[in-house]
This record gives structure tokens, C-alpha cells and sequence, in this order.
């Protein structure tokens, strides 16, 4: 399985970006997308992650600002971050489950600062 992700970028607080990941290769073999994070000295955390059939779960700082999303059609996950903040300032990573092991997109960089 081979992961693209996109969408970083700079942003003021309060504000919104989309990331996405399309996933290719082995797709069939998918259990579970979603995004990581990692900020300057700190581990990488998870942020979101949607397991096929719909049911997701979100890490408590973003619960009620980020949104994630599937479109199993293009294999490709989203995840829509409002109100962004500047604890949010990392680099997301993209992430896919298989049964037997899991596979990581290159990272994006998303900065919230005035």
C-alpha cells in the first residue's frame, strides 16, 4: 500500500484546512485510514482514524473541530480541521491499517500561527 497525503499548509488561528491521503496498490487488503500527528520534540499522537464500515474515534483535543472521512471509492481519507489552533502546528502523517502490518504516508506540514 502506497500513501500520497496533502493539504498542509499555513493558516491563522481560528481557521480551517482538508487534508487527504489517497491510498494505492493493495488497497483491498485496507482495515482502517487515518492521521497521525507529531510536533517539534514530541511523540507522534494519534489524531483520527476511520475503520471500513464508518466507525471512527478522534483523539480528545480535536473531538468536536476535526472531522475525518473516507471515499471508498477513490481510496482516499480526509480529514477536515476547523477552529484550527496553534497546538494543532505539527507534521500529520497518514496512516493505513492492513492485517498485517500498517503503512505510513510521507508527512504534511500544517502551522497555525498569526
Amino acid at each position: 500500500v502506497q500513501l500520497q497525503a496533502s493539504g498542509g499548509g499555513l493558516v491563522q488561528p481560528g481557521g480551517s484546512l482538508k487534508l487527504s491521503c489517497a491510498a494505492s496498490g493493495s488497497t483491498f487488503s485496507i482495515t482502517a485510514m487515518g492521521w497521525y500527528r507529531q510536533a517539534p520534540g514530541k511523540l507522534r499522537d494519534l489524531v483520527a482514524i476511520i475503520r471500513n464500515g464508518g466507525r471512527t474515534d478522534y483523539a480528545d483535543p480535536v473531538k468536536g473541530r476535526f472531522t475525518i472521512s473516507r471515499d471508498n471509492a477513490n481510496n482516499t481519507v480526509y480529514l477536515q480541521m476547523n477552529i484550527l489552533k496553534p497546538d494543532d502546528t505539527a507534521v500529520y502523517f497518514c496512516i493505513a491499517n492492513t492485517w498485517a502490518r500498517s503503512y505510513w504516508g510521507q508527512g504534511t506540514q500544517v502551522t497555525v500561527s498569526s
